[in-house]
């Protein structure tokens, strides 16, 4: 019952251009419509962050993220069909997105989600969701809710209940970087 309240309450945040407190497959983050630039500044707001530096969005399928990612080298479909893990690549130009979310270079990352949540709240709205972890800019990323802090808590229009009891320790996902020549750069491992 949690978990479909918890899709209903998100989704009708997500339409209203509101910011939601989420589990995702690694971290918990502040999420929002990754096409809507008013709810991604609100984000920047939240974690005291400049908005020079760029989101990472959630997917739910490849068939998404050839909505938003302008070319796709083929390197990075063999990544996505081999990587066991989360994996976030970034991909050399991005499109269909709001202001914010790429890099100055048009660079974005883009992460096909695995997790039963995430995936469930990204198929119903069909748009992608940002993902940037719950903490404000400079401090540790929480590694699950009892780490978050108050302020971020407090700032957010709705933070899910799902998973909240979860106290494993969760980590960011490797970052990878892929040019158009089919070139790999790890920015995290």
């Amino acid at each position: 019952m949690i978990f479909d309240d918890d899709i209903k309450n998100s989704l009708k945040v997500l339409k209203e251009g509101g910011v939601i407190l989420y589990p995702t497959d690694t971290l918990w983050g502040l999420g929002c419509d990754a096409t809507n630039s008013q709810a991604v500044e609100k984000i920047f707001r939240i974690k005291s962050r400049s908005d020079s530096k760029s989101l990472i969005i959630l997917v739910d399928s490849v068939s998404m993220l050839e909505r938003y990612a302008r070319e796709i080298p083929q390197i990075a479909f063999n990544l996505i069909e081999v990587s066991d893990t989360p994996l976030t690549i970034i991909y050399p130009k991005a499109k269909n997105l709001a202001a914010g979310i790429a890099a100055e270079d048009g660079s974005v990352g883009i992460r096909i989600c695995s997790d039963k949540f995430c995936n469930e709240l990204i198929g119903r709205y069909r748009r992608p969701i940002v993902s940037s972890s719950a903490n404000i800019s400079g401090e540790p990323a929480p590694s699950n809710f009892t780490e978050i802090s108050q302020s971020v808590i407090d700032a957010v229009d709705y933070a899910v209940f799902y998973n909240r009891e979860d106290r494993q320790k969760h980590w960011a996902s490797p970052v990878i970087k892929v040019e158009i020549n089919g070139e790999i750069k790890v920015i995290r491992k």
